[in-house]
């Protein structure tokens, strides 16, 4: 006789397999997922340009944009260039804007070469939510510093990511190699 779903024996829901991954708990990143760490009554990159030094991670300022490191690198000296004038695509910048934004994104790989001797760069946009932006309504360049081996055993073997440098430390590094 066949057996019938009410013969199988039903069990409670399973909160999935093991998938052979540590993890290292970094409960902080749960303010920054939900939300709560975003300035709910404005944009973070439009208030960056404000916050006290010891409160910004705020690396080189100029006249239409600004380097800022990211609060969550993806490697050490990951900067961000933004405007300071509040726009979500690309193509609303002026040719300034453009301009001096292009000129940041080459200061910013030769101080980190020079202060950490990068191997090389990604650098991009994520034009909107879907394309990946955190934070799609302010348009923001990342500079992604990479060296051979970057990708090395640990995130693979450990599944753990390594960053050597305190942000206000790596922050202090690239301010004082910016060419004023």
């Amino acid at each position: 006789m066949p057996e019938t779903s009410e013969d199988r024996a039903v069990s409670p829901p399973s909160t999935g397999e093991p998938d052979a991954l540590d993890r290292l708990w970094t409960p902080h990143r749960m303010t920054y997922i939900a939300g709560q760490e975003r300035p709910s009554d404005g944009c973070a990159f439009c208030q960056a340009p404000d916050l006290p030094r010891a409160d910004s991670l705020m690396v080189a300022r100029g006249t239409l944009v600004y380097a800022v490191l990211n609060l969550y690198p993806y490697n050490p000296g990951h900067l961000l260039i933004c405007p300071y004038r509040h726009l979500a695509d690309y193509t609303e910048m002026t040719v300034e804007e453009t301009a001096e934004l292009a000129g940041f994104t080459q200061t910013a790989m030769r101080v980190i070469r020079a202060t950490s001797s990068a191997h090389g760069f990604n650098i991009g946009m994520n034009q909107g939510s879907v394309a990946g932006a955190g934070i799609a309504a302010h348009l923001h360049q990342h500079v992604v510093p990479r060296w051979g081996g970057d990708a090395n055993f640990m995130p693979i073997v450990a599944r753990t990511k390594i960053l050597p440098q305190l942000l206000t430390e790596t922050r202090d590094l690239l301010s004082s190699a910016w060419p004023s």
